[in-house]
């Protein structure tokens, strides 16, 4: 994987290959309108949550040390979307709610992956620290995933969870409605 004419580093190209991973599950559990593959999705989900707590639990506190304790200015924004992501994965998936992960999860991992990006800038401050960290993260375990819940809480947290990260649904959450295919910004 190249970055800007040069090859990205060792966990850029770890973060972002996982991505790609996590894109092919979403894609495949969404490949039949209106139906989604709860078996493949349940793969997506659980590793969409692994990954956010890769980024929570050991990425962003290490980018703080290499900082002197300052955070980096996004990651206020990267986490309200991990927010948001992990309240979508709540209740039961339908079109609509996967439209929804797609849509923010092609805005986010830009600001994750792209020239100058969050991955880019973990891999230069780094420096020899590169391996290390990347064992951590190759080491992080599963997350547990909960069963799903319609529950009329999870549905009012998930409206104002996306609203805090600046989404919403297209669609009704509680419907079967399907979303237009998301178009990049």
């Amino acid at each position: 994987m190249k970055q800007e004419g040069r090859e990205a580093g060792l966990l850029a190209q770890f973060l972002a290959e996982d991505h790609r991973r996590l894109d092919a599950l979403l894609q495949s559990a969404a490949a039949q309108p209106a139906r989604v593959n709860r078996e493949v999705y349940d793969q997506f989900r659980a590793g969409l949550l692994r990954h956010i707590g890769m980024e929570e639990k050991i990425l962003f506190p290490a980018v703080q040390r290499w900082r002197g304790g300052t955070p980096l200015p996004i990651a206020t924004k990267l986490r309200l979307d991990h927010g948001a992501l992990a309240t979508l994965l709540m209740p039961t998936p339908t079109p609509a709610i996967l439209a929804t992960i797609r849509r923010l999860l092609m805005n986010h991992n830009v600001l994750e992956e792209g020239p100058g990006g969050v991955y880019d800038l973990c891999d230069q401050l780094a420096g020899s620290d590169a391996e290390s960290l990347l064992k951590d993260l190759h080491a992080a375990p599963s997350v547990a995933v909960m069963p799903h819940s319609d529950s009329p809480a999870v549905m009012t947290t998930l409206r104002r969870t996306l609203e805090r990260a600046g989404y919403r649904m297209d669609a009704d959450i509680g419907g079967n409605v399907p979303v237009p295919p998301m178009r990049k910004s």
